[in-house]
């Protein structure tokens, strides 16, 4: 076997958890081998780079091993080398990601309880009103 569809690949090598989900992946453009962009049934073969974005971060990979089929994650960690670049990119991503505020600061009371439902309910009635005139 000397090549590989590009989202048998990728779903092989654990990067996404079905082929589906590489293919949509593939088919946003987030994924590219070689500088250029890809469709799911090019062929994959080794040696070659290939550019993913997962969430915020964008990996760098260099095809090492073919597969077609998913296995155990230290065999498929194997399919793949991950840029050096790559590596430090998402360090600092994660670095920076330790700094971000906290979602649950953001959320002072909660959810609103009968009362103050009632008091916006009130409020919307009145400024409805006014915004008639």
């Amino acid at each position: 076997m000397d090549s590989v569809r590009l989202d048998k690949w990728l779903w092989a090598a654990r990067f996404y958890k079905t082929r589906t989900l590489a293919t949509d992946e593939i088919d946003k453009g987030r994924v590219k081998v070689n500088d250029q962009a890809a469709k799911p049934s090019r062929e994959v073969r080794a040696g070659d780079r290939v550019e993913l974005r997962q969430g915020a971060v964008v990996r760098t990979v260099v095809v090492k091993g073919l597969s077609q089929v998913r296995g155990p994650a230290p065999v498929a960690q194997q399919l793949y080398e991950e840029t050096a670049e790559s590596l430090r990119a998402r360090e600092e991503h994660a670095r920076q990601r330790r700094y971000w505020a906290d979602p649950s600061v953001a959320i002072e009371h909660g959810r609103p309880t009968k009362r103050d439902r009632r008091q916006l309910a009130e409020w919307q009635r009145w400024s409805a009103s006014l915004e008639d005139d």
